[in-house]
């Protein structure tokens, strides 16, 4: 007879409540330091997505992201043409916006420039902290800012090079997903375990 887990008593941060799907983000990728190109693309294509939605909602259609999107790859998004997004605002695999389709066909080319320009995109992005992921110790989620100084810098830059939906709250939100900053609250086991990266 198999045994029985004992549940998962760890700390976490109370935004990612109980949903399987949410706290498997919160416990393996969520304030992660990502250093991947293609990663970091994806993260910026569905962050930009959840503008005026749910993360979670947003997390739920990421497989239909990479479907649609030839695996969120931007070398092969920044070649998709207009019937592509044409064909894609009748896809219910991805949220069917047409401006954000068009975004994410854009920020890939931007992306790509930026790549072509800096040696990666990994590159570009983390001068902006210095290589090194910035360290908050957040007691509880009210102290946690949705934009900073940060990610105003940041979302001005990337809008100047041509991306869109990285308004500096989007910014933040990406800063948070890929690592550069670590808003975990310090009463989560992620934060200590983040903290000593």
């Amino acid at each position: 007879m198999p045994q029985s887990q004992a549940p998962d008593t760890r700390p976490r941060c109370p935004w990612c409540g109980q949903d399987p799907v949410y706290v498997a983000y919160h416990d393996q990728e969520w304030g992660a330091p990502l250093h991947d190109d293609r990663a970091l693309f994806e993260l910026l294509v569905l962050e930009g997505a959840q503008a005026g939605l749910t993360w979670l909602m947003v997390l739920k259609k990421r497989t239909g992201y990479r479907s649609a999107f030839a695996g969120l790859d931007p070398a092969r998004v920044a070649r998709f043409s207009e019937a592509d997004a044409e064909r894609l605002a009748q896809d219910a695999r991805i949220i069917r916006n047409r401006q954000k389709i068009a975004a994410t066909i854009g920020n890939a080319r931007a992306f790509l420039a930026v790549a072509e320009a800096f040696g990666s995109f990994d590159a570009y992005l983390w001068r902006f902290v210095d290589g090194r992921t910035v360290q908050n110790a957040w007691a509880e989620l009210k102290q946690v800012p949705a934009r900073t100084p940060l990610s105003d810098a940041v979302s001005k830059d990337l809008l100047a090079r041509g991306f869109k939906f990285v308004g500096s709250t989007i910014t933040y939100a990406f800063l948070q997903s890929a690592g550069l900053v670590n808003d975990h609250l310090v009463s989560c086991f992620r934060h200590r375990e983040l903290a000593g990266r």
